[in-house]
C-alpha cells in the first residue's frame, strides 16, 4: 500500500472530524446542563441522544476498519488494546444514556462523564495514535479514508435518529 502523502483528506481527518463534531454537541448539552425550562429539557433529551448515534457509529468504523488496519501496519499493540477497553467502557455508558431518562437525577452525570471520557480517547488517538499510523509505511490512510465513509453512510442508515 502506498503513504498517505498530506495534501489529502485522511481516515485520521475523518475520524477528527468526528470527534470535532462530536464536542460541539457535548458543550451545547453543557450548556443546557442546569436549565429546567422545557425546551432544554427536550433538547438535553435530543442531543444525548445524538451524542449517543454518534458515538455508536464512530466507534464502530474504528473497531470495524481503523483498529484492524492500524494493528496490521504498526507495533504498538497497546494503544490499540487500550483504545478498545476504552471503547467498551464508553459503550456501557452509551447504553446508559440510551437506558435512561433525561429527568433522572444522575442523567447529566453520565453525559459528562461520558464527554470527559471522550476527551480523554481523542487525545490519545490525536496524539499517540494518529501520528503512527501516518508515519507507517504500509498503511494507505486515504483509501482507508473511502471505506470509513463508506461503512458510516451505511451506519448512519441504520441507526434510528
Amino acid at each position: 500500500m502506498a503513504t498517505t502523502t498530506r495534501n489529502e483528506k485522511d481516515a485520521c481527518d475523518l475520524l477528527d472530524a468526528d470527534h470535532k463534531a462530536v464536542k460541539k454537541l457535548f458543550k451545547e448539552y453543557e450548556t443546557l446542563a442546569s436549565s429546567k425550562a422545557k425546551s432544554a429539557v427536550a433538547r438535553k433529551q435530543q442531543l444525548a441522544q445524538q451524542i449517543c448515534q454518534e458515538l455508536t457509529v464512530h466507534t464502530t468504523l474504528e473497531e470495524e476498519i481503523f483498529y484492524p488496519a492500524v494493528r496490521a501496519a504498526i507495533k504498538e499493540g497497546d494503544l490499540l488494546d487500550e483504545a478498545e477497553i476504552e471503547h467498551g467502557t464508553a459503550k456501557d455508558l452509551i447504553a446508559q444514556i440510551e437506558g435512561g431518562d433525561v429527568s433522572d437525577e444522575k442523567f447529566d452525570a453520565r453525559v459528562t462523564v461520558l464527554g470527559e471520557y471522550i476527551d480523554h480517547h481523542v487525545k490519545e488517538e490525536r496524539n499517540e495514535m494518529f501520528p503512527k499510523a501516518r508515519a507507517a509505511r504500509r498503511l494507505d490512510l486515504v483509501a482507508l479514508r473511502e471505506q470509513l465513509e463508506e461503512r458510516k453512510a451505511e451506519l448512519m442508515g441504520e441507526v434510528p435518529a
